[in-house]
């Protein structure tokens, strides 16, 4: 190899060789302008393509030019038989599609308002009565009784006398024992003794997917309710209103979408705060495998809660973040991001998953609360959750043929059947 076929070689390595028309153009080493390269492929191949370098001009041999066209050209074409072939890449955007099992999902749907009322009577029984304080009055509705037809009635999406009628067929069918005047419903709701008992059945009806779920999501989102408030904006010196809401922090599984765990606090509440009590209480159940969260849950603590019950945070990392000194969770998740992005953003968009439970939620059992107090709208907003997740567990007994069992003990959790 000459000193002109060597410069031309570092040309076609460096400098980016161009095709106009007939012609090539050919940035000069040395910076000071561009050349121009002439003849067909076959000709730069092999016959008497010109330049107008002077190099060219002068000697009227190949110049360093033509060597590096030369090089471009054997990349792009395949010279064999007398033909010339020139390789074109065609990208092709497929859209992504997720085979359906349609035969099940009708059947989990045909029947899903009569599993759904045993899942949830069965929920119910597991739950101990108290006694009832005094001897006088009219007895009141149990306990049981109170959580089924206040659950039911936020199932049925409708108000608490349009939902008698399903009422009345779930004490037919023995899932109730005393039908309740549809007040009762309402006032199950505004007990706030009903809200650590609706959370732990959110956990209890996770539980026959201890075997399912490994990989897990979190985020919030609000429920708009019927309350305004009212503030004085001085900026534009008028009134304005809002609708309150009510903010669920939820951690979910990432393949049945099931809510593990859930907090419910002031509608201001940060985010950050939530993740290592979603991630605790999700632990008792589940072995984490992964969490993925948005830029909402960066910190250090949450990424140590996290590793500390054995899982891997995927946590979108703000534009201000770096990886401090040492071996902690964070840093071992930085150093992932900086040097295996890709693959990091792989795991870490499995956190869409929980953007979709929300949508789920709200699309079957609305985005807005009936309840004008707080408590009852805390506690409409934990029974939409507890739907949720019977419809999820009504679904993959049809599609994945699990038979799941509320209230067994860990040795008895459910595993998918073959």
């Amino acid at each position: 190899m000459d000193a002109r076929e060597q410069r031309g070689l570092e040309i076609a390595a460096r400098s980016k060789v161009v095709r106009r028309g007939l012609g090539w153009s050919v940035p000069s080493q040395s910076g000071a302008g561009k050349y121009t390269v002439t003849g067909l492929p076959r000709a730069i191949a092999g016959g008497s393509p010109r330049c107008s370098c002077p190099d060219f001009e002068l000697r009227g041999q190949p110049c360093k030019h033509i060597y590096a066209v030369r090089i471009v050209v054997q990349r792009e074409f395949d010279y064999g038989n007398g033909t010339i072939t020139e390789t074109v890449s065609v990208t092709k955007t497929v859209k992504r599609t997720y085979s359906q099992d349609w035969p099940a999902y009708n059947k989990a749907q045909v029947y899903e308002k009569d599993r759904f009322m045993e899942l949830l009577r069965d929920l119910c029984h597991g739950l101990p009565e108290p006694e009832q304080k005094g001897k006088r009055g009219r007895p009141r509705l149990s306990l049981r009784d109170s959580i089924f037809t206040a659950v039911m009635k936020v199932y049925t999406t409708a108000s608490a006398r349009r939902s008698m009628s399903d009422l009345r067929e779930a004490q037919e069918r023995g899932f109730i024992a005393k039908l309740p005047c549809h007040n009762s419903v309402l006032n199950a709701l505004e007990n706030p003794e009903l809200t650590p008992i609706l959370r732990s059945l959110i956990t209890e009806s996770s539980r026959p997917l201890t075997a399912v779920e490994v990989d897990f999501a979190v985020d919030s989102s609000g429920f708009t309710t019927c309350r305004f408030e009212s503030w004085f904006d001085h900026k534009y010196g008028s009134v304005r209103r809002e609708h309150t809401w009510v903010k669920a922090h939820v951690m979910c599984g990432v393949k049945t979408n099931v809510v593990t765990a859930i907090e419910i606090h002031d509608k201001n509440a940060a985010d950050t705060k939530q993740l290592p009590a979603l991630v605790d209480a999700t632990a008792k159940n589940f072995a984490i495998g992964e969490v993925s969260a948005d830029k909402a849950y960066g910190s250090i603590r949450n990424a140590d809660a996290i590793s500390r019950v054995g899982g891997q945070p995927f946590i979108a990392l703000k534009s201000n973040a770096t990886g401090r000194s040492g071996f902690g969770a964070w840093e071992k998740m930085f150093g992932y991001f900086m040097y295996r992005r890709d693959e990091f953003l792989a795991h870490y968009h499995k956190r869409s998953n929980v953007e979709t439970t929300f949508s789920m939620i709200k699309r079957k059992f609305g985005d807005s609360l009936r309840s004008k107090s707080e408590t009852a709208q805390v506690n409409e907003t934990l029974a939409k959750v507890l739907c949720h997740n019977l419809v999820v567990l009504i679904h993959e007994m049809y599609e994945v043929g699990i038979a799941p069992v509320v209230w067994a003990s860990e040795d008895h959790a459910q595993e998918p059947v073959a």
